[in-house]
């Protein structure tokens, strides 16, 4: 299966139990593509002592699954992207939702 994740919020329980939903699909053979749009391109950015966002996102860029970010959101946040948040547009987030044979937002 191909799934679709858009994450648009910062959340750290949220964002952590996403990710892991992610890494357990990998792990069952499917392939992931998320993409971060709005507040989600500051994934990176989340601490949380009860939720390692970081470190699970690490695991499933490790898996194999990749990460998108909105060039736009990055740019209004004075961001260059990272590992987690490469720049991408609007044409990979269309194609992430065309493409995808389940779409999941949070």
């Amino acid at each position: 299966m191909k799934l679709g994740i858009v994450i648009t919020h910062t959340d750290p329980e949220t964002v952590f139990n996403t990710l892991r939903l992610a890494l357990y699909s990998l792990r069952q053979g499917d392939s992931i593509r998320i993409f971060l749009s709005g507040k989600g391109v500051d994934i990176d950015k989340i601490e949380d002592p009860q939720f390692d966002v970081k470190g699970q996102a690490q695991e499933v860029l490790d898996a194999g699954g990749e990460f998108l970010a909105c060039g736009t959101c990055l740019q209004l946040r004075k961001s260059g992207g990272s590992q987690i948040c490469p720049i991408s547009t609007l044409k990979d987030h269309y194609e992430v939702v065309r493409d995808s044979d389940k779409l999941i937002t949070v």
